[in-house]
């Protein structure tokens, strides 16, 4: 009896000898049980398939696998960003060490928490919102702060599928075209399954690292202050100073951002509004795209995080970004430097505090690997540049003002520090005086003409508003 060939079919029953082809296996899982993977076009099957090892055609089909399933899932998302797939692929990169928070370390927190606010309440004017830290789960962080990373990212991730769908349909071979029906959808939705998982590669590794809800700046969970218990352990370690200091210095940064946010409430919509604006001004340099998209290497199972990666977005920023840009990375440093500056007076008792403080600027500055994925995926660094100047503002302020008058600074957005302050602290106070001087002259004359004072001038006869003859001398008011 004549043999039948191997079985490549997806749902076949190959002998130990046949393996079954893991590019048909793929297909079939993907696709069901009566695809055939030989009746693709050989050049799209050889690009897929033939050039990849075992293993790393096995971990490419779980990625592939995540992804499609995803995106056919009644979950998926209908936005620029599969969420779901973002959420799951965060989880991966912290769930391996992700320890629930002992009750003693709840209690350590929580009397870290209630020392810094006595401690603040000497440094600030501004009072505590009422929260006691929290102590977080990397999980929790990545919940709490997950609203704020839709608002920020979304506006990025549109401009990325409108790019990558575009891209793909140029790679497509004509004879696929009629295959694919509605490919702007089909495309939209690879578009959003791709960069929720680069982006859920991003914020899970930004979770095994940040400290807390304002670790980079922003106010990513609210007016409430928590801090990552696992990773506040973690950056003590190596620092050779009491794990108890280390946590009181956290904290202690944790909630004096947590009160300036609290107490300023123009700040955070103008700190969320310049990322939004900058976010919304981001052009993708579609060559790079669709270079992407054609040296995509299926052996390679990190192929579809890295076409996402560096070098994706058009260097030329327009007049709108440069401007939002430039607003971003002020307000993140007089943040900063106000947190730092108040900080170093709340925790003067504290033996290692001028330590920290070096420490906590440096890591700032520099930023981790996280931080720089993010920067990568969204073409935009949180880094307040000027953090060593605006805290020496601040201080500036202080001993001119006292506590009361430095804080007021921040009653209104028009009363903030410019670039020119960051880089003359001393200035500031006379600037502001000639800038109320103009302001009040201009509403004095303001007021005059609302109220007919200049109606009976003769220009004519050298008389103007105020009130000084053709040489500019005071006319005299026997004339």
């Amino acid at each position: 009896m004549a043999q039948n060939p191997p079985n490549n079919r997806p749902n076949g029953d190959d002998d130990e000898n046949n393996p079954q082809d893991p590019f048909s296996a793929m297909f079939g899982q993907l696709f069901g049980g009566g695809f055939d993977p030989n009746d693709l076009p050989p050049q799209l099957r050889d690009a897929l398939g033939a050039q990849g090892d075992p293993a790393a055609m096995q971990k490419m089909m779980q990625q592939a696998q995540a992804m499609m399933s995803a995106m056919m899932s009644n979950n998926a998302s209908s936005g620029p960003v599969n969420w779901k797939l973002a959420s799951d692929t965060a989880l991966q990169a912290y769930a391996s060490d992700d320890p629930a928070v002992s009750e003693a370390r709840n209690n350590a927190i929580r009397d870290a928490s209630n020392l810094s606010d006595l401690w603040l309440n000497n440094a600030t004017v501004f009072e505590p919102n009422g929260h006691v830290t929290e102590a977080w789960t990397r999980k929790r962080w990545y919940d709490k702060t997950l609203a704020t990373w839709k608002q920020v990212t979304e506006p990025v991730a549109e401009s990325v599928a409108k790019a990558i769908t575009s891209a793909m349909k140029d790679q497509i071979p004509e004879e696929m075209k009629g295959m694919l029906g509605n490919s702007d959808s089909m495309f939209r939705t690879l578009g959003a399954s791709m960069f929720g998982m680069q982006l859920g590669t991003a914020l899970g590794g930004l979770a095994t690292d940040v400290l807390g809800g304002t670790d980079i700046g922003l106010p990513l969970a609210g007016t409430t202050p928590g801090i990552i218990a696992t990773n506040v352990s973690k950056f003590g370690d190596g620092l050779e100073i009491p794990e108890q200091e280390v946590l009181l210095y956290v904290v202690l940064r944790e909630n004096a951002h947590a009160r300036l946010f609290a107490r300023v409430p123009w700040l955070s919509s103008k700190l969320i509004g310049a990322v939004e604006s900058y976010a919304r001004g981001i052009h993708i340099d579609m060559s790079a795209v669709e270079e992407a998209v054609r040296d995509i290497d299926p052996s390679n199972p990190e192929a579809l995080q890295s076409m996402l990666g560096e070098g994706m977005f058009a260097q030329q920023r327009t007049p709108a970004q440069e401007k939002a840009l430039e607003s971003l990375e002020l307000t993140l440093a007089l943040i900063e430097g106000w947190v730092d500056h108040v900080v170093s007076l709340a925790a003067q008792n504290l033996p290692f505090a001028g330590h920290l403080r070096e420490t906590m600027r440096r890591r700032r500055a520099s930023g981790g690997p996280a931080e720089s994925a993010f920067a990568s995926l969204v073409g935009l660094e949180l880094r307040p540049r000027k953090l060593r100047e605006a805290a020496a503002l601040w201080e500036h302020l202080h001993e001119e003002r006292g506590t009361d008058g430095r804080d007021a600074v921040w009653d209104h957005p028009d009363l903030m520090p410019t670039v020119e302050d960051l880089t003359d602290p001393k200035g500031f106070t006379h600037r502001r005086e000639l800038a109320a001087t103009e302001f009040d002259d201009f509403d004095a004359a303001l007021g005059k003409l609302l109220d007919g004072g200049f109606e009976n001038l003769d220009p004519e006869a050298g008389e103007d508003p105020e009130g000084k003859d053709e040489s500019g001398n005071p006319e005299d008011p026997k004339n």
